[in-house]
């Protein structure tokens, strides 16, 4: 560990590291507005990389549009996109950045973004691609003006002030912070292919059952012989218990917020000291239905006893004729989102209602089908449990070495 004596305003840093800012001329060559462009339908010579086009810290070049310029401008190619570039929404995301991979000749990067040019010969770009994730780089957006929609301008981005070890150094940070997003990217691909087959599944299962040979034409399509057609009001009630306000006693409350879309179990709930306002009771084993925004998915089984926002509709399944694991499944199906995004009311708060969703139609298992198809799927859930959580420790893993290694509060051996 190097000697640590210099204390600039961001903390203490190694002897052999420098403190400086983004605009200075030793660190970038030019930082600069993108050009003013409109997106079009029809194929032209460029395409245009947006605010809303950057996610995750990066783009999807196949997603992008063509466009047409609309500014006066002639030297269009520093508008470009070229490998060491990193772009940053000033509008929008504001403060998401990309670092541009390689050189892109038909790609210009439109007016709510800007351009940090680097100077490579002492910046390594990928080192400063994480320090704009880091929470030194977002305290510094923090300063964005504007009342509804915050913004930066390119004096804030000039002024950001950072931590910059020699060359070597920036290299291997970077190294072992890409490891890690390596990893994260492996991840994500094992979500999402496991979503792919959770999807496949529902729609065979939910439709055709399993090892059925015998089928019959219904009012809802083709379904095994064995299975019969019903409405959800047929296999499950609305509760409608109100429980008034009350200020006395610790409640357990779930509310939208506390369900995620298309999850099974709650993410969360909250206890209040006293009830301020009419709520619903629901018990342990409930299935608790967001009737709000339906296409949002959220339904969940309840593995708590409480009371509920009246933005959920509390339904009890009958257990002598449906599986409430079965059930969860059916709702989180596209035929049964279809159905109650169909039946809303409301504009800017499309909602649905009990009257609605009871007359859904779908085929019903026998009781040992329905658990077999819960108990399939809900292994596929548990698959997917179980990859988030490892993205989620990856996640903090990276955080806490960006803490740790842009700040030099760690070295690394170069």
């Amino acid at each position: 560990m190097g000697a640590r004596s210099k204390k600039p305003k961001i903390g203490i840093i190694p002897e052999k590291w420098e403190i400086v800012r983004l605009g200075d001329p030793m660190v970038t060559e030019a930082i600069y507005y993108g050009v003013t462009a409109k997106a079009c339908s029809y194929k032209t010579e460029l395409k245009m990389l947006r605010t809303t086009d950057i996610k995750c810290f990066i783009f999807d070049y196949q997603k992008l549009p063509y466009c047409e310029i609309t500014d006066s401008r002639n030297k269009i190619n520093q508008y470009k996109l070229f490998e060491g570039d990193i772009i940053v929404a000033r509008a929008g995301t504001v403060g998401v950045s990309i670092l541009v991979d390689k050189n892109y000749e038909d790609v210009i990067f439109g007016s709510y973004l800007i351009k940090v040019k680097l100077k490579k010969e002492a910046i390594y770009p990928r080192y400063i691609h994480y320090f704009f994730q880091s929470y030194i780089f977002w305290n510094h957006i923090k300063k964005a003006q504007g009342s509804t929609l915050k913004n930066i301008n390119l004096p804030l981005l000039r002024s950001l002030t950072l931590p910059l070890p020699p060359l070597p150094e920036q290299k291997k940070i970077a190294e072992i912070l890409g490891a890690v997003d390596e990893a994260i990217e492996k991840v994500d691909e094992s979500i999402a292919k496991t979503e792919r087959l959770k999807k496949g599944l529902m729609q065979e299962l939910l439709t055709k059952g399993i090892g059925h040979k015998e089928v019959k034409d219904t009012e809802i399509g083709r379904i095994p012989k064995e299975w019969e057609v019903v409405r959800l009001g047929e296999v499950c009630a609305q509760k409608k218990e109100i429980v008034l306000p009350k200020g006395d006693g610790r409640t357990n409350f779930i509310g939208l917020e506390h369900l995620e879309s298309g999850k099974i179990k709650v993410k969360s709930f909250s206890t209040d000291l006293g009830i301020k306002s009419s709520k619903f009771k629901f018990c342990r084993g409930d299935i608790l239905y967001g009737k709000l925004r339906p296409y949002l998915d959220k339904v969940v089984i309840a593995e708590i006893e409480g009371v509920c926002s009246t933005d959920l509709i509390v339904l009890s399944p009958d257990e002598g004729k449906c599986v409430k694991e079965f059930l969860i499944y059916v709702l989180h199906s596209k035929m049964f989102i279809r159905h109650a995004i169909s039946n809303t009311s409301g504009t800017n708060h499309p909602r649905t209602s009990w009257k609605a969703i009871s007359e859904f139609e779908f085929g019903l298992p026998p009781l040992f089908e329905q658990k077999k198809i819960a108990e399939i799927l809900s292994t596929v859930d548990k698959r997917l449990e179980l990859l988030r959580n490892k993205k989620e420790k990856l996640v903090r893993i990276k955080k806490g070495l960006m803490n740790d290694l842009l700040t030099g509060k760690k070295r690394v051996r170069v």
